[in-house]
């Protein structure tokens, strides 16, 4: 399953699940369009990217719609088509639901939901126009799906992800564009290494008895986006270790 002159959008790209991603696929020879709203994390893996392959940085707000466009346009501008978009950039606000105000409702819609809801619209339109098929993926998260004390507005917005996908995934079926979701559990990254005892915490309660890595998740990416997924279609994949089986919080998190 080649990926070669492929080329690929994926947003909040510069560290964590988004630029595992984009490493693996620029080392298959796919040309990147990356984005992130941090440009001096973005330049440093811009130059990582460099090294592998073709791979172009976008740097912005990946919930503002002029932000997507410009993604669109340097990716047909650049390269010529556009074949596969993972909507990765997100973020999370951890909050009491009594404190939560209206301010960080605000910007975690803007990101997570309005971000995602565009940039898979703007990739549908380009790919039906192209008449060459295509790959969405979302990233979801397990939180969207098991309720997390002082999570409950982003496991919201990751449980609208994952139902985007779903509607999407039936609705551009006929026309050779597969959108799906991908829910990581715990995953050690940048921001979650940092916190105390998250990984034996949840390695404890987690049957495979370790959290996942980036890789893991990227690895379910590349397999969506191959020609081998070409009959997933809506679908939410739950990367957790088996977690959602057994759904207990570790005490130490």
């Amino acid at each position: 399953m080649s990926f070669k002159n492929k080329t690929l959008i994926i947003t909040g790209a510069a560290q964590g699940i988004g630029f595992e991603i984009a490493k693996q696929l620029a080392s298959k020879e796919v040309n990147i369009i990356f984005n992130d709203m941090d440009n001096d994390l973005g330049l440093a893996a811009q130059k990582v990217l460099q090294d592998l392959g073709n791979c172009r940085f976008v740097q912005g707000d990946a919930g503002n719609l002029n932000i997507i466009k410009k993604l669109i346009d340097t990716a047909i501008n650049e390269f010529g088509s556009l074949d596969f978009v993972i909507a990765n950039a997100g973020i999370t606000t951890s909050c009491p639901f009594l404190d939560y105000t209206k301010e960080k409702l605000d910007q975690l819609l803007h990101i997570n939901i309005q971000g995602t809801f565009f940039i898979a619209q703007q990739a549908a339109k380009q790919m039906l126009k192209q008449n060459t098929g295509g790959r969405i993926i979302m990233l979801s998260s397990t939180t969207g799906i098991q309720p997390h004390d002082e999570l409950e507005a982003y496991g919201m917005t990751k449980a609208a992800i994952a139902f985007l996908a779903k509607s999407l995934g039936t609705k551009l079926a006929p026309h050779g564009i597969t959108v799906n979701a991908i829910s990581p559990g715990a995953t050690v990254t940048e921001r979650t290494v940092s916190v105390e005892g998250y990984e034996e915490g949840w390695a404890k309660l987690i049957p495979t008895r370790k959290v996942s890595k980036t890789s893991d998740i990227a690895a379910t990416a590349l397999f969506l986006l191959s020609d081998g997924a070409g009959q997933l279609t809506g679908q939410n994949l739950a990367v957790d270790g088996g977690w959602l089986n057994v759904g207990p919080m570790p005490d130490a998190i």
